[in-house]
């Protein structure tokens, strides 16, 4: 069920991606500059949402649901706060944020364009996350699905009917995108929040539950958040920073770099829902001291993400002709999204095997600083230099810089590999 809804989440950003691209180059790549802020957004409230399900579901291992409610108390709080702060940044320095992306004046105005509606978004986004994830903790997942693909088919009607224009209405280009993206963020929220405040009876969460913190908890919380947030931001960060190289090195690296991204972040989910599901079994597993079945867990769901990569890689290489024709875009531009989706076609197996691994299993059992130390040095002291030298003293293709900036996801799974088949993360977060 979670990877499903992960798929329809992802199918929105695609949609997105797709009616733009069939729109115009130009507005496809100032929405996938604004993007790349939003994804590092996302990526924070994700790791918000991660850390809440690992110390939420070791307490729910322990039959103790006054303590999760007291810990989603802190999530929430931190959610608001950096919503809150992205919409103020995005209302007062716009043009700077996209301009970080491109140096193309016309691909600012139209990232600009969308950013006036989208930056609303962004609290409904975190908070709607951080009820999902409280409700992960419980083993609820049913609600996310039905949210989702309500969400999917509110954006795409909207999309088709403002974009372009269709059905009478008039042609509003990258604005609406944007609008049919917060109508989607807004029903959302309301059927969230319905659901866990009247429908949902094993927490049985009150609102007055919410806005009363217990300090202790939100320090617990806090302190298990922190490396899960500084991993978040980074690899925001140097996936930002990826579009950031690409886009200085041609304008054609943007588009390309946008189209094969999403392509790939819709396949991506069953690695991304495995991890998920992963985390909440060792950490509802963890918390009720059953050790030993960890270790037959977690050498099943190794040789399960492995499968999924595989086949992953398969499937990205079967659709990628299909997709790419949906969209309108020169020769140069289309032949660089051929190249970048070929190189994902590799990295997406170790990818699929790594991540699950490190964030569902080694962090979820206990050892949160792990994968943080891991990605400090394979993404900020070896890929992301190695990528910068390349760019712009070397001078390589684009489709090599790629390469280079996608390599971390190979050669993390050694030390993954290592790790998870030592058993030395298994450690109780909980009081």
């Amino acid at each position: 069920m979670l990877v499903i809804q992960n798929v329809i989440v992802l199918s929105v950003n695609l949609a997105d991606n797709v009616m733009i691209g069939s729109y115009s180059e130009t507005s496809l790549a100032g929405v996938a500059a604004v993007n790349q802020i939003q994804f590092v957004f996302n990526l924070l409230v994700v790791s918000l949402g991660d850390a809440m399900v690992v110390l939420g579901s070791q307490y729910w291992g322990q039959n103790d649901t006054n303590s999760i409610k007291k810990i989603a108390n802190g999530a929430l709080l931190s959610g608001v706060v950096f919503g809150v702060g992205l919409f103020f940044v995005a209302t007062f320095l716009p043009a700077q944020l996209v301009g970080l992306f491109t140096k193309n004046d016309q691909i600012i105005a139209e990232g600009v364009e969308y950013l006036k509606i989208i930056k609303f978004t962004y609290l409904l986004f975190a908070l709607t996350n951080l009820f999902l994830a409280i409700l992960r903790c419980i083993e609820k997942v049913r609600i996310a699905f039905y949210t989702s693909l309500m969400s999917l088919v509110i954006n795409c009607s909207i999309n088709y009917c403002l974009i372009k224009g269709n059905f009478g209405f008039p042609q509003m280009g990258v604005t609406g995108a944007a609008i049919g993206t917060l109508t989607a963020r807004t029903a959302e929220l309301i059927v969230v929040v319905i659901y866990v405040f009247v429908f949902e009876k094993r927490l049985n969460l009150k609102i007055r539950e919410i806005v009363k913190p217990d300090f202790s908890y939100i320090k617990d919380f806090l302190i298990t958040c922190l490396p899960f947030a500084v991993v978040g931001t980074m690899f925001g960060l140097s996936t930002a920073l990826q579009t950031v190289i690409l886009g200085h090195l041609s304008d054609s690296a943007i588009a390309a770099n946008s189209v094969s991204s999403t392509l790939y972040m819709v396949l991506k989910v069953a690695s991304t829902g495995a991890a998920s599901a992963a985390s909440v079994v060792i950490g509802k597993t963890v918390g009720s001291g059953d050790l030993s079945k960890i270790k037959e867990y977690a050498r099943t769901l190794q040789l399960i993400f492995l499968s999924i990569g595989i086949l992953t890689s398969i499937v990205l290489r079967i659709v990628k002709e299909p997709v790419l024709s949906l969209y309108n875009l020169t020769p140069e531009t289309l032949e660089m999204a051929r190249k970048f989706i070929g190189i994902l076609c590799i990295t997406c197996i170790g990818t699929a095997y790594q991540m699950p691994v490190n964030t569902g299993i080694v962090r979820a059992g206990g050892d949160t600083k792990y994968v943080l130390k891991l990605d400090i040095v394979a993404i900020w002291c070896i890929v992301l230099p190695l990528s910068f030298l390349g760019a712009f003293k070397f001078h390589w293709a684009e489709p090599l810089v790629m390469f280079c900036l996608n390599s971390d996801q190979l050669f993390k799974a050694i030390p993954a590999v290592i790790k998870v088949n030592r058993y030395h993360w298994m450690k109780k977060l909980t009081r």
